[in-house]
């Protein structure tokens, strides 16, 4: 039996939140941000859950989080890294025994069981998917001066969500790559775990269905 962990990004200090909290720990009706995602991966089909949070939150994490809210697949919590990539690549090096990684962002906090399980399903079969939303708004790519270069066609723009879900040694050996260029003093602008894969592997990265409430809590709007 193929053995899933999902990796739980919870380091970031959420500035555009205007909080001293970080948003992660917000409270979100009855529970923090932080504890509807990891509760959706705990009854989720996956096996083990790692949590990587800010630096010194370690133990904040387990009495507030793991034992409070009794998640019994939490295998590891670990210290996140100085940007995303870093912790993702913190997270990934904690997960014991994996055949398949989901990488979600603690930040949001309606991911469904249904777009884990769609996750779970399709990465057996492509071995790299993530999941996305169909663009709602047309979008413009502008040229460097803010004037309108090109329209791409709606129906092939999607939105980015999470998880986005990797076979382990693909999603292990693309962010080996990644942390090596930076260590080398490479410029270069990931914005999510498709991309790393996509610059660092051969495998192309397939679409999932994901779902238009899967926000996550970025701003003050987002949270009300």
């Amino acid at each position: 039996m193929s053995r899933f962990c999902a990796v739980v990004l919870s380091a970031g200090v959420g500035r555009r939140m205007n909080s001293d909290i970080p948003k992660q720990y917000l409270m979100l009706k009855d529970k923090p941000v932080l504890a509807h995602s990891l509760l959706a991966f705990e009854e989720s089909d996956v096996d083990d859950i790692v949590i990587v949070c800010g630096a010194g939150d370690e133990e904040y994490i387990k009495k507030e989080f793991v034992e409070k809210y009794s998640l019994n697949k939490v295998r590891a919590i670990t210290e996140g890294g100085a940007e995303r990539y870093n912790s993702v690549y913190n997270g990934l090096l904690a997960c014991k025994d994996a055949d398949y990684v989901l990488i979600h962002d603690g930040a949001r906090p309606y991911v469904s069981l249904d777009i884990i399980r769609r996750n779970m399903d399709e990465v057996v079969k492509y071995k790299a998917v993530v999941t996305a939303v169909k663009a709602t708004d047309t979008v413009k790519i502008s040229d460097e001066n803010g004037f309108v270069e090109s329209t791409p066609d709606r129906n092939r723009v999607f939105a980015m969500q999470t998880p986005q879900t990797f076979d382990y040694k693909i999603a292990l050996e693309a962010y080996t790559g990644l942390i090596r260029k930076m260590e080398e003093g490479c410029s270069m602008n990931i914005t999510d775990d498709a991309q790393v894969v996509e610059l660092f592997s051969d495998k192309k990265v397939k679409l999932v269905e994901g779902d238009y409430s899967n926000i996550k809590i970025t701003t003050p709007r987002d949270l009300e």
